[in-house]
């Protein structure tokens, strides 16, 4: 019965000892969690064995300490790059867009400086026009002669659709009058009549008030009115004064 006494008191005192041990374990570690805690300026640590054991747990919060500062610097950096990225976008879509309003402007301005050149082209083309209609034709004009006369009456008889040449004119001209305009027949067989034939031509008073071309004299002595006279007549007759080759 002692024995077991003295075993059961043996071991209640160890495992008080066991206590106070972990106590004072406890108590060490909350020391070193507030060592570390502390600034490095709070003092020295006081010597004995708790100081390795505070040193340990200083070193390993100011590991994660330093973890966590790097990994709040490596999102701020890429927080940068992005805001970075993003205004690098956000200028050239600007300048991509000044680029096309000034193309947009150069084209609509381009456009504008052609349409006022035609129109002053046309404007130039139109104040040309109106000179040239104002400004008076100057009038053919022709030798007072048989050369004159026939050159004249061609103009007439072309204007009106008569045909005729310079030559077929002048021959029956030289043939019927001798080129005289004053010319008059008063021994035919019109003269007898009392319409005697009269002019270049030698046409009767009848057949020129018939076959008068408008614009040219009512003077059957008229040398050109006598000779479109008598050439619309043969154009009426024979077809031409060039087939006319006696008397008609």
């Amino acid at each position: 019965m002692p024995k077991n006494i003295l075993n059961r008191a043996h071991s209640r005192l160890l495992t008080k000892q066991r206590k106070v041990a972990v106590a004072g374990v406890a108590a060490l570690g909350t020391a070193a969690l507030a060592l570390s805690a502390a600034p490095s300026s709070a003092g020295t640590v006081t010597t004995g064995t708790p100081a390795p054991t505070a040193q340990v747990a200083t070193g390993t919060v100011l590991h994660h300490v330093k973890g966590t500062v790097t990994d709040q610097l490596a999102a701020e950096s890429i927080k940068l790059d992005t805001l970075a990225a993003q205004k690098k976008a956000a200028d050239a879509a600007a300048a991509k867009k000044a680029a096309e309003a000034a193309a947009k402007k150069a084209a609509a301005e381009a456009a504008a400086k052609k349409a006022a050149q035609v129109r002053a082209a046309k404007a130039a083309v139109g104040r040309s026009v109106q000179r040239l209609e104002m400004q008076p034709v100057a009038a053919k004009t022709y030798a007072d002669n048989l050369d004159g006369w026939i050159r004249e009456a061609l103009d007439i008889m072309k204007s009106k659709g008569i045909p005729g040449s310079y030559n077929g004119l002048h021959r029956n001209i030289m043939r019927e009058s001798s080129g005289n305009p004053n010319a008059i027949n008063n021994w035919d067989i019109n003269a007898v009549n009392g319409i005697p034939s009269k002019g270049l031509l030698q046409v009767i008073p009848p057949t020129f008030q018939a076959y008068h071309v408008p614009g040219t004299s009512w003077n059957i002595y008229d040398p050109v009115a006598n000779i479109t006279a008598a050439a619309n007549y043969a154009a009426d007759r024979y077809g031409s004064i060039d087939n006319v080759n006696s008397a008609y």
